[in-house]
């Protein structure tokens, strides 16, 4: 019995309509995009989640056909295809692949036919067709870089229309691959028998093929993601290594907390109350440029009127205080507060607001989660009727932003949903006047080390040298706050394992992990006014060599975070020779809140004396982005890079002796040179930077703002849900 009669025996054989599927499954197909085998149809990934996959079907290259006379480039071989495909928004998807015939083979010392191929894809789905006609998508593959050397270049357009439980999908493809697969006219169907199973066929302009599809449920992984096994067991080609291939995808959400995840909230108008005129002035100690944060001061002062004192009081107004049920109320939310782990806790009260100074310590991912939390303890401790809170967030004692609202309303938003009347603003929180203090400022974020772990990887893909060499070492940084935005932060890393081209004498010695102190610097920041931050760092650096340095950053954020523009000076003074290195940099930021993406430019001379710009697009699915990117210096580089947490949402509590995290923000990526030949390009807009600077620690990369927040109130609502 042939492929074929067996293929269409299995077909009839699942025909039955028991336990039929609800809809048709979006797949990986084996070129990377959405689609059947080699040919794509008219779906893209889902926002928010990507395909990790691999297959061992590799394709005739083209630039191989053109220059080798080897077999291996006209026909398809048992190789190895590693696949990546992100849906970045509503209807576009991304693709990368890694084509090889070997992994480790040197090819300057091997077969030079060896194919060995980086590509970058991309789909659209065209907009604004009724959903219940058909959808169409465009699409390329092995975009950028010189023409005749993209070994799989091809321009497609397809439509797809569904129909029961099945997907019919029709296009046209221009395409450079030698035995000709999408170079013409294109058809393919699909059934989803199951949810769990499906069946699929096409012609991809070259041959027929067909596959089947398992997917193993996310309930049996924990809900972590889907893993699906595939099998091309039919092909009509006459050019093929083997008769039948195979594949395994992984498909998972970013993030569980993208905003997609969520209702959408929309904030309403706040009315502060009537007596909200702020205390007298705190000293600055000569600093009068500096915005301190007044709770803390205010409540370790000797003067400072107390939970205690006010009871002793004899005037009408602090009787009324004293018998006040926001007495006790405050105290029972001020140690919830400490429980939940916040530092720095301030709490206070008048007749009509409770006031509250924190710093958020545990919810390192996202701040937003650590704001949802405590306006939630407030909504759940204080009950007294028509009161306000005023809430300041800081850091070190550096105020960061301040939000007023009504307890009352915030508590039906939390319980029913309604729209919370919150005003958000930068810097520093009014206090209102005649506040009675909880008690002093506990919880001191001072002279308390923070430990964090994370791994160091320095990589290359698609050389000439292998299909992945990488060095790749782990990282601890400490960072060790000392008094009012300072302190000390240090770094030290040692390697873990390494390919044999990373190692000593090979082809990346010189880009391996180095072992031992990365880092020393003692650091301070200063909120100024009019949105301005300043942070100067003063220490020692190892960058392959040993430098002393001081770096200087001052950054403006605006009053809704959506602009921030920053400058970057940096002086490295080579510790054993008369040498000396420097950077100069000017970044511009935009945040795009409502569609979760944040614009970035960079211009500037850098770290090795290359001189250009820079250009990226991150598209955020709650603590996780994926960024695309353009560096034109020495050369012309075009990349893709993925930022995930790599710690719990909420981390351990910082104990007397200090805390232990993992990174909120680790950053991988791919990139190749576009544009000309197709060289390794290491280190180009290269700036030195450490764990404590003002994008991560005080701006928390532009997401510490009021429009951020405005648009985020869902889920402050579900964190505080998930950890009262």
């Amino acid at each position: 019995m042939s492929k074929l009669n067996l293929f269409l025996g299995s077909a009839i054989a699942l025909s039955s309509p028991l336990a039929l599927a609800d809809n048709v499954n979006n797949y990986q197909s084996f070129a990377a995009f959405t689609g059947l085998i080699n040919t794509p149809n008219a779906e893209t990934v889902e926002k928010g989640h990507g395909i990790i996959g691999y297959n061992n079907q590799l394709a005739p290259s083209a630039f191989k056909a053109r220059y080798s006379n080897d077999e291996n480039g006209i026909r398809y071989v048992d190789g190895h295809n590693f696949k990546f495909s992100a849906g970045l928004f509503e209807g576009f998807e991304i693709q990368g692949m890694l084509a090889a015939y070997s992994i480790h083979t040197n090819k300057f010392i091997g077969m030079n036919s060896e194919i060995r191929d980086l590509s970058f894809n991309a789909k659209y789905q065209i907009p604004y067709i009724p959903k219940d006609w058909f959808n169409v998508a465009i699409g390329v593959r092995d975009f950028g870089g010189r023409a005749k050397a993209n070994a799989y270049q091809t321009y497609y357009a397809v439509a797809s229309k569904e129909l029961w439980d099945f997907r019919f999908s029709a296009g046209f493809g221009d395409s450079n691959q030698p035995l000709g697969q999408m170079d013409g006219a294109f058809a393919g169907v699909e059934w989803q028998v199951f949810d769990w199973f499906a069946l699929q066929a096409e012609h991809d302009s070259e041959a027929f093929n067909a596959a089947a599809r398992v997917t193993v449920p996310k309930e049996w992984l924990y809900d972590f993601g889907e893993l699906t096994l595939s099998s091309r067991f039919y092909s009509s080609t006459d050019s093929s290594e083997e008769d039948t291939y195979w594949a395994v995808d992984f498909k998972l959400p970013f993030s569980d907390e993208a905003k997609d995840n969520y209702k959408p909230v929309e904030p309403a108008p706040y009315v502060a109350p009537v007596s909200s005129k702020p205390t007298a002035k705190v000293k600055s100690n000569g600093l009068d440029f500096v915005e301190t944060a007044m709770a803390p001061e205010l409540a370790q002062q000797d003067k400072a009127l107390t939970v205690a004192t006010v009871k002793q009081a004899p005037t009408q107004t602090t009787q009324k205080l004293a018998n006040s049920s926001l007495n006790s109320q405050v105290t029972v939310l001020k140690e919830a507060l400490l429980n939940d782990g916040f530092e720095n806790v301030v709490v206070g009260y008048n007749l009509n607001t409770v006031f509250v100074n924190f710093e958020n310590s545990v919810f390192n991912r996202n701040d937003i989660d650590a704001i949802g939390v405590v306006l939630g303890r407030i909504a759940e401790s204080v009950t007294s009727a028509n009161t306000h809170f005023n809430v300041q967030l800081s850091k070190t004692d550096i105020p960061l932003i301040a939000i007023q609202g009504k307890v009352d309303n915030y508590r039906l938003f939390i319980e029913q949903g309604v729209s919370p009347d919150l005003n958000v603003q930068h810097g520093k929180a009014n206090i209102p006047e005649g506040v009675v203090w909880a008690g002093k400022a506990e919880a001191s974020p001072y002279f308390k080390p923070r430990v964090t772990v994370s791994p160091v990887l320095s990589s290359a893909y698609g050389t000439e040298f292998g299909t992945y060499d990488y060095s790749l070492g782990l990282r601890a940084n400490v960072d060790l706050p000392l008094w009012q935005g300072g302190g000390i932060n240090v770094s030290a890393q040692t390697g873990v394992y390494e390919t044999d081209d990373y190692k000593d004498n090979g082809a990346f010695d010189a880009y391996s992990i180095q072992e031992g102190l990365v880092n020393a610097t003692l650091y301070q920041t200063f909120k100024l006014p009019y949105g301005f931050y300043n942070q100067t760092q003063i220490g020692f650096f190892k960058d392959y060599f040993d430098y002393k340095t001081i770096i200087n950053e001052t950054a403006w954020l605006s009053p809704e975070g959506r602009h921030k523009v920053s400058a970057k000076i940096a002086y490295f003074d080579y510790a054993d020779y008369r040498a000396s290195r420097e950077y100069e940099t000017l970044t511009y930021q935009y945040n795009w809140v409502e569609q979760d993406i944040t614009f970035h430019a960079v211009a500037g001379k850098y770290f090795y004396g290359d001189t250009g710009v820079a250009l990226e697009s991150r598209f955020w699915f709650g603590d996780s982005y994926v960024a695309i990117y353009y560096q034109d210096s020495d050369a012309q580089v075009a990349g893709v890079a993925i930022n995930i947490p790599l710690t719990p949402r909420k981390d351990m509590k910082v104990s007397p002796i200090g805390q232990l995290k993992g990174s909120a923000n680790w950053r991988s990526g791919v990139q190749s040179q576009v544009g000309t030949k197709n060289v390794l390009v290491f280190n180009q807009g290269y700036a030195p930077i450490t764990e404590i600077n003002l994008d991560r620690t005080i701006l928390k990369r532009g997401r510490l703002s009021s429009s951020y927040i405005y648009s985020n109130l869902a889920r402050m609502k579900e964190a505080y849900e998930s950890y009262k």
